[in-house]
């Protein structure tokens, strides 16, 4: 059984999913990819997990560090879980390439190159948004790309976090993969 609820944040309202015990999805409403996975009929119930969520969300939308993590679960490929625990190790209000992200991964596995275009996919197709931080993952030299919830949310988050947002580059129209 799947399970939803919903939470309203600054940048905008935002739909919770889980497993029954660990979070499986985040998403801001009307963002690419939005609900991804998530079974026809989910039922609307307050979990604890949703607890721990909306606490998580609380203390980072008022620009704190929340210091800890809900129990999540992302289903996805064994790349995209390399790439989930590389985000996961973004500081709150720093940022990193793509491309870091890509020579990382491919230290960690012994391969020579790591694509990061391929990267830039499982970036983009992170099920639990703000939380596993794929906002705080830019293009080369600072370019805001490929943010699934929008361009106008990964500013604000970034802003939120902190980051000097005037030395990045900013497209005129997103470019979520």
């Amino acid at each position: 059984m799947k399970y939803i609820a919903r939470y309203l944040s600054p940048p905008g309202p935002v739909l919770l999913a889980s497993d029954g015990e660990h979070l499986t999805g985040l998403w801001f409403e009307g963002q690419k990819y939005y609900a991804l996975g998530l079974s026809d009929n989910p039922q609307e119930k307050d979990l604890p997990v949703f607890g721990d969520t909306r606490r998580w969300l609380d203390i980072y939308f008022s620009g704190k560090d929340p210091g800890f993590f809900p129990k999540m679960k992302m289903l996805c490929s064994p790349f995209a879980a390399l790439v989930r625990e590389e985000m996961l190790k973004i500081p709150f209000g720093k940022t990193i390439s793509y491309g870091e992200i890509a020579t990382s991964i491919a230290v960690k596995t012994g391969k020579k190159t790591v694509s990061a275009q391929a990267v830039g996919g499982a970036v983009g197709h992170n099920s639990i948004s703000v939380i596993i931080p794929c906002h705080r993952v830019l293009g080369s030299r600072g370019s805001l790309t490929g943010y699934a919830g929008g361009i106008d949310k990964k500013l604000w988050l970034l802003q939120n976090e902190g980051v000097d947002i005037s030395l990045l580059r900013i497209p005129k129209t997103s470019t979520a993969p």
